[in-house]
């Protein structure tokens, strides 16, 4: 047979599958309001095995790892399609609706923000692309500025969560599961670290520079061509600025943003530092009160799921299924639990989607714990 005949056999057997998928999905259904009914729980982990065993059984050898993949998945689409026509919404969704209602409409100039670092830093410059009037106070660490927010002192707080070069900033995720918080907004920032020093400072006299890690991260390359350099941490790049013009050392630089020569009165020795110029940092805008201003095209959720295989394959499915695309995810172990994760995942869909809140609703209901972190757009 030529090309064209094969595919005509396919079409003709994709038909007959798409015929008996719809079948199968209705009597699922039937079999989702019984359990309903009769107040049953949506799956039956030992229907599910005996059953691959079955169907694996049924196939040539050399196939059977693709058929144990395929109802794998057949089995999440199912019980997503029964949890879609038998699930109550939970208070969540209303919650989310009731944000969607109440929320302003357009998303305020000015407020107290809170900022982890001191003047220069680049939190405060996300603070300042985000809001136009903002009134900024600094903290010393970040588990300060989620304290800020749920304590009620600032109305917003910046934070970044990750960079292109560097990764994840593994801290602020740690912290996310110590407190209750919303995201309303992101900004990405481009990021162009300096090599600041005193005024008559010169690089090769320089033996000591001061940053913050990520900075430090972002900036590999340098040290690595000069290695007579020592790299000392700093809680912060404006604060590693603070700390040179304090200490009156020629010797000794900082890496930080342009912005703080001006403001500590130091001079460049090197520009664009960073190992690449393409380098941005992400960050993140939180509330104590959930806020969903128009336009919200990205949300963010945390959950754990149960501890056994195939339970994160579930949740995956489930995204999948609805056609949600998934651009971030990540873990973070859980430090009362062995060898347990928190998921941490940005989803790429309108807030309005009926998909979403059907999601939201499934995942709120099956999850060991779940936590909408918000629905909010991005400052490009």
């Amino acid at each position: 047979m030529n090309l064209d005949e094969l595919r005509v056999q396919i079409d003709d057997i994709d038909r007959q599958m798409v015929d008996l998928f719809v079948r199968r999905m209705e009597v699922c259904g039937q079999i989702g309001r019984y359990k309903k009914e009769h107040n049953l729980p949506t799956g039956d982990s030992r229907r599910e095995r005996d059953k691959l065993v079955e169907v694996s059984g049924l196939a040539p050898e050399e196939l059977r790892t693709y058929v144990r993949s395929l109802y794998a998945q057949l089995f999440e689409l199912s019980r997503s399609w029964q949890d879609r026509l038998i699930l109550e919404p939970s208070p969540l969704c209303a919650r989310i609706e009731a944000a969607l209602r109440d929320t302003p409409a357009v998303f305020p100039a000015m407020g107290t923000i809170a900022c982890q670092g001191v003047e220069g830093s680049y939190s405060q410059q996300a603070a300042e692309r985000l809001f136009s009037a903002p009134s900024i106070l600094f903290f010393h660490t970040f588990e300060s500025v989620f304290s800020a927010i749920d304590s009620g002192l600032c109305d917003y707080g910046v934070l970044p969560l990750e960079n292109s070069t560097a990764g994840s900033v593994n801290q602020i995720y740690d912290l996310m599961m110590r407190y209750r918080f919303h995201i309303v907004r992101s900004v990405r920032l481009k990021v162009d670290h300096s090599l600041l020093a005193l005024p008559g400072a010169r690089l090769e006299e320089v033996r000591e520079v001061f940053s913050h890690e990520q900075a430090i991260a972002q900036c590999a390359g340098f040290f690595k061509a000069h290695p007579e350099i020592h790299a000392t941490v700093c809680p912060n790049t404006a604060a590693a600025a603070q700390m040179v013009a304090q200490t009156g050392r020629t010797d000794a630089a900082a890496l930080a943003s342009s912005v703080c020569a001006k403001v500590y009165g130091l001079k460049t020795l090197a520009s664009g530092v960073q190992d690449q110029g393409n380098n941005f940092t992400r960050f993140i805008c939180i509330s104590k009160t959930m806020q969903i201003f128009p336009g919200a095209d990205r949300t963010s959720v945390m959950l754990t799921t149960p501890h056994r295989p195939g339970s994160l394959f579930r949740v995956l499915s489930r995204i999948n299924a609805l056609g949600i695309n998934l651009t971030k995810l990540e873990s973070r172990p859980l430090p009362d639990r062995n060898f347990e994760f928190m998921f941490y995942f940005d989803l790429e869909t309108p807030v309005y989607s009926s998909q979403l809140i059907q999601l939201i609703n499934e995942l709120d209901h099956q999850c060991d714990s779940f936590a909408y972190l918000g629905s909010y757009s991005e400052v490009v």
